[in-house]
């Protein structure tokens, strides 16, 4: 689904996507793609951060509020706090205009792929936390977190890895999937939403724990 205001943009990128292979639904504002999102699921989202009435940031967290869709900020602005706002709005991944529709199709591609995970035993857990990756929960306490796909990810990397320090090239390169164009803030925010989810304290993780200048990883 792309959910971008300017019609010549909407359009071109619609056709060239399909020329890639992919169906999509093009939406001009954040009321009626969610409307659209209401009535069956998409599989990715590109979403436009300057919209009518509704902007990118609120809709992202609208979206959040019912699915789990990985969502793409496309933002004709380098401003860093607008990167951050909308990854902090549950946003998965950001591209700025103008892009390349290579790199474009490259992070929907590495966001479509199948969660990679090793032979586990049906459950993986932690302190409260509790991981069953066949079906893509994550629960605390019994309760579900209601983690997005890339935190899900993210989170059975760590997982795999507990006691080790992974640096942010190294998860962006197997959680995003790629790493010529990386952005470490994307590790940083979805640790950050992590934080919130799973820790007691937050500002004073203890499972999630950052390793000053090298990266982070799981204390179980």
């Amino acid at each position: 689904m792309i959910i971008e205001d300017d019609e010549r943009i909407r359009t071109s990128l619609k056709i060239a996507l399909e020329e890639e292979g992919y169906g999509v639904d093009a939406m001009a504002n954040g009321e009626d793609a969610l409307e659209k999102l209401r009535v069956g699921p998409v599989d990715v989202v590109l979403l436009d951060i300057m919209l009518p009435g509704m902007d990118g940031f609120e809709c992202c967290r609208q979206i959040r509020k019912m699915s789990n869709v990985p969502v793409v900020m496309v933002t004709a602005r380098l401003d860093t706090h607008d990167i951050v706002a909308g990854l902090e709005a549950g946003a998965d991944d950001y591209v700025t205009k103008p892009f390349v529709l290579k790199e474009l199709t490259a992070r929907i591609r590495a966001l479509l792929r199948r969660t990679r995970l090793a032979d586990h035993a049906d459950t993986m857990s932690f302190g409260k936390v509790t991981v069953y990756p066949e079906e893509a929960i994550v629960t605390k306490e019994g309760t579900d977190l209601h983690c997005t796909k890339t935190e899900f990810r993210l989170m059975c990397e760590l997982i795999e890895n507990a006691g080790k320090v992974l640096s942010r090239d190294q998860l962006l390169d197997r959680v995003w999937g790629y790493d010529y164009f990386a952005d470490g803030r994307l590790v940083d925010v979805h640790i950050r939403r992590l934080r919130i989810k799973i820790e007691d304290d937050p500002a004073n993780p203890v499972h999630l724990v950052t390793v000053r200048g090298l990266g982070y990883k799981l204390v179980t």
